[in-house]
């Protein structure tokens, strides 16, 4: 049996976000590094969106929940405690021929997937990344650039909770860079060696964590749903006990259908109390917490997603290819908080009493949203442009708008387009974007 499929391809993806300024490949003019990426104009506002989206839900609409943002080089003890430098590794081969490196659980084939060379017995190779911090590195300190964010929000428990009088149950959220030096499989940005995680610690009492964790699989499936993607394209997959983290308790992921098939977008575990319980030995330091009856070690559900599997779900299930006029329009149907730019100002022409008209309406709404100014080919071919990169609505400033004082607001997802009073414009947006019928103007 096939493993199933998206029916939009990553060769789609890669192209628009290449073509429209989404997505670049890092030190591309040096012939680039394998596995990094930048951001372009496009990528960063899609990219600040869904982070934005995440805090919102997660820390700004809740009561019980604190962000903090901690430092990606640690004390190297940190990373001893927690397992990472006994423990975070993969199974990895080489190619005796081609010298090629693949990880050995990812293999379909006992030979080099390359060349077909002889490929040597497998070996563990920690994940982490290794500098130093001293001004002579002989006699410097090795330390590690994190590979999780969750390190930090461990070791920072009893500052917050004394700092902030939060009382368990209670969550500490983070968003951050990490780095693992993994072999990737080329799947774009589904796997990248430095990248952005979003990761709650949630504390609860111990005998509350199951509950708990039940609550946060519905809550981070609901996050997806809420921001328009397909629930046909997620599911949760349990974690069969072989394959747990020596930390966890249980796991459970919510996994997307990727056009490479079904993969993991992010996982919620239930960690107990082994962090805390390995952070207070290491530094002897107490962490435990007392509720005014009794004093225990929390135990910690984690729901983790990273930024870049968010970002290339989003615009995947946003894809869209449909004929209009017997041309073939692509455009991205992505919520209205994620989208890079929620309006573009367009003049119907480079004349400068329109234009005077159409950067009038830009500053104005530029104070209140994301928006684009363009000016450059005939308007159908800026609508397609817009369309491309998920922009909501479109303002066309006509010749007929230095009589009326009025200009057309066109919909991305259905292309009607409606007569606005230049004057009404930030209250008809706002209530648009409220959820207001687009086909009508009151």
């Amino acid at each position: 049996m096939t493993e199933q499929q998206n029916p939009t391809t990553m060769e789609q993806i890669i192209s628009l976000c290449r073509r429209r300024g989404f997505i670049f490949q890092s030190s591309e003019i040096y012939g680039g590094l394998g596995s990094c990426w930048d951001y372009g104009p496009l990528g960063i506002e899609f990219k600040n969106n869904i982070k934005k989206a995440w805090w919102k839900a997660n820390v700004q609409m809740r009561g019980d929940m604190v962000g903090i943002d901690c430092s990606i080089l640690m004390h190297p003890q940190v990373w001893i405690s927690s397992g990472h430098v006994a423990g975070f590794s993969d199974p990895l081969v080489d190619c005796k021929q081609c010298k090629q490196r693949f990880r050995h659980d990812t293999l379909q084939t006992a030979v080099c997937p390359d060349c077909g060379g002889e490929l040597t017995e497998p070996r563990q190779f920690n994940l982490m990344f290794k500098t130093h911090v001293g001004a002579v590195e002989e006699s410097a300190s090795v330390v590690y650039l994190r590979p999780e964010t969750a390190q930090g929000i461990f070791v920072n428990f009893d500052n917050v909770v004394n700092s902030t009088r939060k009382k368990v149950p209670f969550g500490i959220a983070q968003i951050g860079k990490s780095f693992r030096n993994e072999i990737t499989r080329g799947d774009f940005i589904f796997r990248c060696r430095e990248f952005e995680q979003m990761e709650i610690e949630f504390f609860v009492k111990p005998g509350a964590d199951e509950e708990w964790h039940e609550k946060w699989l519905q809550k981070r499936m609901n996050f997806y749903l809420d921001l328009g993607v397909n629930p046909a394209h997620l599911h949760f997959r349990e974690h069969e006990k072989a394959e747990l983290a020596h930390y966890a308790k249980r796991c459970v992921d919510i996994e997307y259908l990727f056009p490479m098939g079904w993969r993991e977008l992010e996982g919620i575990a239930n960690r107990a109390d082994f962090d805390l319980t390995q952070h207070a030995q290491g530094s002897s330091k107490d962490l435990s917490y007392f509720d005014g009856q009794e004093r225990f070690t929390p135990y910690v559900i984690e729901p983790s997603a990273g930024v870049e599997r968010s970002f290339l779900t989003f615009m995947i299930d946003a894809y869209r290819e449909e004929e209009v006029n017997g041309e073939v329009r692509t455009w991205l149907k992505l919520h209205p908080d994620l989208v890079p730019y929620k309006i573009a100002v367009l003049p119907l022409s480079k004349k400068e009493e329109l234009n005077t008209v159409a950067q009038d309406i830009f500053k104005r709404l530029s104070k209140h949203w994301a928006c684009e100014y363009d000016e450059t080919q005939s308007i159908g071919r800026r609508y397609r442009r817009q369309d491309e990169i998920g922009t909501l609505y479109c303002i066309t400033v006509d010749f007929d708008s230095l009589q009326d004082n009025a200009v057309t607001i066109r919909y991305r997802d259905t292309m009607q387009q409606i007569r606005i009073p230049i004057d009404k414009l930030e209250n008809v947006i706002l209530n648009k974007l409220n959820g207001e019928v687009f086909s009508t103007f009151e």
